[in-house]
């Protein structure tokens, strides 16, 4: 052993040092980023049940037959205004028993269908709450490319901050089950902070992963046309998704989709058809693409097929027959969003979302905690970020309670900004004790509120929704709860400090 290194363990303390402050900066730099990322994504798992409780007067059924498909995608056409571009059909599966027909005109307007089992169309969509909830994780509302990158890079930070986290912690492990409650505010933060970092590592791991490379995909499509194919990122995609028909403009008949129907009914003995995609529907060179999950327990499985106008099948995809890329970007959605495994992968994905938002949250309060036993407070950042914490969750609900009135996804960003910005304007004005009680009494209140005006507006029709319903009031009980034993705690130590004065 040389001179200067008897004793010395792996990792150093110098070593540990650096990485510590590393991992402090990541999570500072991103802070609000990924609070605001991880409580939606904790959210948007439920994104099926969420479209279900905008909708619970819609049919609902296990299968629909090739002659209604038909039929409500003929009439959704006869609704259009203008020339169509695409036409997208969702089919009733087990999370959402009901089809769905959006239909896309060239001048880039959408509008999506409730059909019912015969086909008939009865009524638009209702998904204001879900659209704004899923775009806000996925793309912060942003431009999707730019939106995609920032949310990607956020994943990237995230994932840094686990690995500097372990690293900076070489206890960790050995420690998974201490904690020193009672005690100093920032060794109890920094306990819970750790001992939920590691008992969800894993989950945290690939929740991390898949969404940088889900944010990320067009910078690494970008990469690979570079490398690859000379900057032709056509061809890039061109490797995952089915090739299209020639072009060819010329007004024709809409497709009749009956035939294509029958044919994957024969192919796919065991298959579920959950999509199908229907491009330039009244033009000679119009396309149709169906998306079958196969019926195996694999995370990507799904099968597709091409058809053009005449009915033959020019394309034919197996998942079973996909490569080791195919089958790792077929599982990145399922696994990101716990969308596979049912309802307990859901909850426990909910659970788990719900760790590493605290995760995010009680990075920069242990921050600010160790700031202020070191002599060196900031109230101000306290102030602030106390607001950002429980300003979000009001935002969120009251974006989601304006869900009860429209449709559209607007007014939903314009109710959660003002009241996003109205959080931090309050932090100017009130300690952040304050800010803390007064956001958990008034997200507890609109979510009772919520669950209890949602079956008066909209409706009883489904089960599920009402599910949602109960979940929501059961949520903001639990609030107010905490709320009211936080003000009796705050007066028992006022009376305790008058009796001692």
């Amino acid at each position: 052993m040389t001179k200067g290194t008897k004793g010395a363990g792996f990792p150093s303390a110098d070593l540990v040092r650096a990485v510590l402050k590393g991992h402090s900066g990541l999570g500072l730099a991103f802070a609000a980023l990924l609070y605001l990322i991880c409580l939606t994504g904790t959210i948007a798992v439920f994104a099926n049940e969420f479209q279900r409780w905008e909708n619970p007067a819609a049919e609902h059924m296990e299968t629909m037959s090739g002659e209604a498909v038909q039929a409500a995608y003929r009439a959704a056409l006869g609704r259009a205004e203008g020339p169509v571009e695409h036409v997208l059909i969702i089919m009733p599966s087990e999370d959402r028993p009901w089809p769905t027909i959006r239909v896309d005109t060239k001048d880039g307007s959408q509008t999506s269908w409730v059909a019912d089992s015969a086909g008939r169309i009865t009524g638009k969509v209702r998904e204001g709450w879900t659209q704004f909830l899923t775009r806000l994780h996925i793309n912060l509302h942003l431009p999707r490319s730019w939106g995609g990158f920032i949310v990607g890079l956020t994943g990237v930070a995230l994932l840094s901050s686990l690995i500097s986290g372990v690293l900076a912690h070489p206890r960790i492990f050995r420690d998974a089950f201490h904690l020193r409650l009672g005690g100093s505010r920032r060794l109890q933060e920094a306990d819970i902070h750790n001992r939920i970092g590691v008992w969800g590592l894993p989950f945290h791991l690939i929740v991390s992963l898949t969404g940088a490379l889900l944010g990320l995909s067009t910078i690494i499509v970008g990469a690979l046309g570079m490398a690859v194919f000379q900057g032709d990122t056509v061809k890039v995609y061109a490797i995952f998704t089915p090739p299209h028909p020639a072009e060819d403009a010329r007004p024709a008949p809409p497709l009749d989709l009956r035939p294509m129907f029958t044919q994957i009914a024969a192919r796919a003995l065991r298959g579920r058809i959950s999509y199908l995609a229907v491009e330039h529907p009244t033009e000679t060179g119009g396309a149709a693409m169906f998306e079958v999950d196969d019926g195996s327990s694999r995370l990507a499985n799904a099968d597709s097929y091409a058809f053009d106008r005449q009915g033959s099948l020019y394309h034919e995809q197996k998942a079973a027959e996909n490569n080791v890329g195919q089958q790792i970007l077929g599982s990145l959605g399922p696994l990101h969003f716990g969308w596979f495994g049912g309802d307990t992968i859901k909850i426990a994905y909910s659970l788990l979302g719900l760790g590493l938002t605290y995760l995010a949250a009680g990075g920069v309060t242990i921050w600010l905690a160790r700031r202020r036993d070191k002599g060196r407070p900031a109230p101000g950042w306290e102030r602030v970020w106390t607001a950002l914490v429980w300003g979000q969750p009001v935002a969120l609900t009251g974006a989601a309670f304006t869900a009860l009135f429209t449709s559209s996804v607007a007014p939903l960003i314009w109710v959660w900004a003002a009241v996003g910005i109205g959080a931090l304007t309050a932090a100017a004005l009130f300690p952040s004790a304050t800010l803390s009680q007064t956001g958990r009494a008034i997200t507890g209140t609109l979510l009772i509120v919520l669950a209890t005006a949602h079956p008066a507006f909209l409706g009883t029709g489904d089960s599920r929704a009402l599910i949602v319903d109960g979940a929501l009031g059961l949520i903001g009980f639990i609030l107010l709860a905490i709320f009211r034993i936080s003000v009796l705690k705050k007066m028992s130590d006022r009376d305790s400090r008058g009796a001692r004065a």
